[in-house]
């Protein structure tokens, strides 16, 4: 691989994650048009490049595409909604029977910060902080499990999750999980996998009884300020 193929790809995947925290910060919203010209400039980048994200992300459900129209964030029905919530049952009850005691030994540090920042998250009411701490603990479990597939996979559900979730939770300020998280943590600290399994499975049974299923209109919002806010 060239340094020059090797620099674009840095640079498309620059703006993937860029667009992509936005959305699962939920910065930007379901229906959301990204205009090219604006995010070339608020990420001072390439036409081409931001092009190329845009096609990377359409063919991982996060945009669409359409002619004449251009991309826009994408939304979810509540069929696809529903299915994404049977692969994350799937997916993170694999990566949750890859973990072992000692993973979670050598992530203890990460567990304890990440588990304050929930808290205090929380004790705020910031919905930004809470989606991106909530949706943290998910990423870091892939992490720890060593499955590089199984934590891609699931980088790619979560960000369609944050979609769901901006278009059908009932609640404005999602209802904190850090009890559900905790008992994770304890039950792969203590080796016991299918206890850790069967509180993730009925986890993310909760989280989707809290969506309403049915079509729902996207807010209407700046591009520039969603990629410029921190």
């Amino acid at each position: 691989m060239s340094k020059i193929a090797t620099a674009k790809q840095r640079e498309v995947q620059r703006i993937v994650d860029a667009l992509s925290i936005a959305i699962a910060q939920h910065r930007l919203k379901p229906g959301m048009r990204l205009v090219e010209a604006q995010i070339v400039e608020v990420l001072q980048a390439n036409r081409n490049h931001v092009q190329a994200a845009l096609q990377r992300m359409a063919l991982q459900h996060i945009v669409t595409i359409e002619p004449n129209r251009g991309a826009m964030v994408a939304q979810p029905e509540a069929r696809e909604a529903r299915e994404v919530f049977i692969a994350r049952r799937a997916i993170e009850s694999a990566i949750v029977a890859c973990i072992t005691p000692e993973n979670m030994a050598q992530y203890q540090s990460e567990f304890s910060a990440q588990q304050q920042a929930e808290r205090v998250a929380s004790e705020q009411e910031d919905r930004r902080d809470i989606v991106r701490e909530l949706s943290q603990f998910h990423l870091l479990l892939a992490n720890v499990s060593g499955n590089k597939v199984l934590s891609e996979i699931l980088s790619n559900l979560m960000v369609r999750s944050s979609l769901i979730v901006a278009l059908y939770q009932r609640n404005d300020i999602p209802s904190c999980q850090c009890a559900e998280h905790a008992a994770i943590i304890t039950a792969l600290k203590a080796g016991d996998s299918a206890l850790a399994q069967s509180i993730m499975i009925a986890h993310l049974n909760e989280l989707e009884q809290q969506l309403d299923l049915a079509d729902a209109a996207p807010d209407q919002l700046n591009l520039r300020q969603a990629l410029l806010t921190s």
